[in-house]
């Protein structure tokens, strides 16, 4: 063979070497009633893997590989979504799986790559029921949800005078049931009577019976763990019912720009709670750090990222991680490799326990004069909290 020859088959190889792919494949909810979470993974999902591929993509023993991402759209129905983690793992025959959001998206479509025995990280489902199956193929970016109120409820005992009576609704849905599993053993420990404790159905919009029975047994506090659509109503409710607590939480919606948007003034006092703020402090290999992060997120996509974002690029980057540590696109070792994770992101350190979850603390946040600020962490507080409330017409 001549030189020439010899040449042209290095170039050949290299290039072939150069061009494979990796597939990460994920079905999100892109239309239907979640749409406006889901849009989150599909962006922080696209975001992530165009900035490693522009990076060089991801080094699988001597070959440097690109992502390809197939997504498609489970128009908010956790069937279909089944249906199409099957089809991404039979017919489209992806190398590994991305999750949608949602815990009970998350509950179905991981028993799909638990069959398969294909990984499956997803920084949608919190859900405590993801984690206790026993399940080896599914890790999660999202801390438990039974300890959602946690940050909350430590911040409430420290209070002068504490909140002594809490009002505890919860959605009939995985996550939502979980979270109230929590909460209960958090508000007993901290010394703090329940005087309601009821489930809503999912989707509810009318909220004035319980309104009304929060207002009659006059509970300090009031914690609420649903989705955004049931938070704006129960807060819209609770205005033209003069219904106000002394403190009130949510599970979702505050830390976003849409709620302030949606409620303007009246979502002032509201509290919440986010595992992740876009700060400096937190390093990442690909971006830099959470504030760069944002920046060029919002730059791109027009709207600020929170941390269903920062979630879903963390899953993007622990798979990358994995793949690199395994060598090797072997479905089994990768796993394995997930299983040790152990690297700082923007999002904060990923390391998943035996379960394959992450854990995280919960920063508890409440709105003041139309902006997040961050109220509560481990450590204590970080801002004065505005307790008790001032009335709906002053806010």
């Amino acid at each position: 063979m001549s030189r020439f020859a010899v040449f042209l088959a290095a170039l050949t190889f290299t290039a072939a070497a150069y061009a494979q792919t990796i597939t990460f494949g994920a079905s999100v909810q892109l239309t239907g009633p979640v749409a406006n979470t889901g849009r989150y993974y599909k962006d922080a999902y696209e975001f992530a893997i165009d900035k490693i591929n522009a990076a060089g993509g991801v080094k699988v023993g001597s070959s440097q590989q690109k992502i390809a991402l197939r997504l498609l759209d489970n128009q908010s129905d956790v069937n279909l979504s089944v249906r199409q983690y099957t089809q991404l793992l039979s017919q489209d025959k992806v190398n590994f799986l991305l999750g949608p959001f949602a815990s009970n998206f998350v509950l179905a479509d991981s028993s799909i790559a638990e069959k398969a025995e294909v990984p499956m990280v997803q920084g949608g489902g919190a859900s405590d029921e993801i984690y206790a199956r026993g399940y080896k193929y599914t890790f999660g970016t999202l801390p438990a949800a039974s300890d959602y109120f946690g940050s909350t409820i430590d911040a409430m005992a420290k209070l002068n005078p504490a909140p002594k009576t809490v009002a505890l609704l919860y959605a009939d849905d995985s996550f939502d049931v979980s979270v109230a599993k929590g909460t209960r053993e958090l508000l007993k420990k901290a010394g703090m009577q329940a005087v309601i404790d009821e489930r809503y159905s999912t989707n509810a919009s009318d909220f004035s019976v319980l309104l009304s029975r929060i207002k009659s047994q006059n509970a300090d506090a009031v914690l609420v763990a649903g989705h955004e659509t049931e938070v704006l109503n129960f807060v819209r409710q609770a205005k033209s019912l003069g219904v106000n607590p002394k403190l009130y939480s949510f599970t979702v919606g505050v830390p976003s720009a849409d709620f302030r948007r949606a409620l303007g003034k009246d979502a002032n006092g509201a509290c919440g709670m986010t595992a992740w703020l876009p700060s400096p402090s937190l390093a990442d290999q690909w971006f830099g750090d959470a504030e760069k992060f944002a920046t060029a997120y919002k730059a791109k996509y027009g709207y600020d990222p929170d941390y269903h974002a920062a979630a879903g690029v963390a899953a993007v980057e622990a798979l990358v991680n994995a793949i690199e540590a395994a060598g090797s696109l072997d479905h089994g070792k990768v796993r394995d490799a997930l299983a040790k994770s152990s690297f700082e992101s923007l999002y904060g350190r990923i390391a998943f326990n035996e379960k394959g979850q992450i854990s995280l603390p919960q920063i508890m946040i409440q709105i003041q004069n139309d902006k997040v600020v961050p109220i509560y962490a481990g450590k204590g507080f970080e801002n004065k909290l505005e307790y008790p409330l001032k009335p709906w017409g002053q806010r």
